[in-house]
């Protein structure tokens, strides 16, 4: 027997100074069995961090193999934004940047050991495609305080993020790293 996700809902006040993006946003995070709490509060803040219009959770989740975790799409319907979570292989990454104008990567694991799992890999147009690490101290704090309802204001400051989520205040560097 197939194991359900878990909803989570998710009320998001955010506040991107560094990119002039300010939106309230009401999300369904759908959390898949096999998905770990880390991995789904890196995908939120990552779909806060690249909020623009057309931007969705791709619909197979964490178990799509054809779509990244979180995908923007223009009008037309053509796909303009790859966002990868976690550790993807090198063959995504790959596909992503062929089929997308921007691909970018964030991850909470060790952003050495991403780097060094995507480096020297055929990557279409690596030198271009940032890998954003946040601190793992910082993300297991906040998966100690998601509920299935969740109120959160997101703010991001010279690439510092500042998250209060369900009345509890962390932050944390946004690290980029590159895979050339």
């Amino acid at each position: 027997m197939a194991l359900n996700a878990t909803m989570h809902n998710f009320t998001v006040q955010l506040a991107d100074v560094d990119r002039g993006v300010y939106e309230e946003v009401e999300l369904r995070v759908a959390r898949h069995p096999s998905e770990s709490a880390e991995f789904m509060v890196t995908r939120l803040l990552a779909y806060c961090l690249e909020y623009e219009d057309g931007i969705t959770f791709s619909d197979g989740g964490v178990s799509s193999t054809d779509e990244p975790a979180v995908l923007v799409r223009d009008l037309t319907g053509r796909l303009t934004a790859w966002i990868e979570i976690g550790a993807p292989d090198a063959d995504r990454v790959h596909r992503g940047s062929k089929l997308a104008d921007r691909v970018a990567v964030y991850t909470h694991r060790d952003p050495a050991k991403v780097l060094a799992q995507l480096t020297g890999k055929r990557i279409h147009r690596a030198e271009a495609i940032p890998v954003y690490s946040l601190d793992r101290a910082f993300v297991d704090e906040v998966v100690a305080v998601i509920d299935r309802r969740n109120t959160a204001s997101v703010s991001v400051t010279e690439r510092v993020l500042y998250l209060e989520i369900n009345g509890a205040a962390f932050s944390t560097p946004i690290e980029e790293h590159r895979l050339v």
